[in-house]
């Protein structure tokens, strides 16, 4: 196998993200979310409701229902986000993520923010914004590095555009 035919680190982890994502059961927006430390995965999660409730996908969305922008009323959501699913997960098991970088598919929101910082995440790489400038400027002021990757689009034969 050719070298250069394979994915860079941060391409590789940011595509699994994306795969991971494929399981959220948000009806309004599906997030990925990979801890890597030392090029290796710790733990994943996605946004969904918590173990042994039910998801949005079968009773509904009470912030659709209600017209609730994105980024606004987090709290009537049931599900949990992915960077708060994948501390979680890291907990539960006893993975210690202190000094790892996220993978995520989104910018997180000032709450998963909170959390991160507090967890000891490192850097950060997303491929959406979020609309939180809240979220930005604690990264920010807590030094964590944020970087934005924009993933390239999958062809059918593996090939990358």
């Amino acid at each position: 196998m050719n070298k250069d035919s394979r994915p860079p680190w941060d391409v590789y982890f940011m595509s699994i993200a994306r795969l991971v994502a494929g399981r959220s059961t948000c009806l309004r927006r599906k997030v990925g979310a990979v801890l890597v430390k030392d090029r290796r995965i710790l733990c994943t999660g996605y946004n969904g409701a918590p173990s042994g409730l039910k998801h949005c996908l079968e009773i509904g969305c009470l912030r659709e229902e209600l017209n609730i922008p994105s980024g606004e009323r987090h709290e009537l959501c049931r599900a949990l986000h992915a960077e708060q699913n994948v501390i979680v997960q890291a907990a539960y098991y006893g993975t210690a993520i202190a000094g790892s970088t996220l993978y995520c598919t989104n910018l997180p929101c000032a709450i998963c923010t909170k959390m991160l910082i507090n967890a000891g995440v490192r850097s950060i790489y997303y491929a959406e914004g979020y609309r939180d400038p809240m979220s930005r400027a604690m990264l920010e002021e807590a030094g964590i590095e944020l970087i934005k990757l924009a993933l390239p689009v999958q062809l059918d034969r593996g090939e990358v555009s």
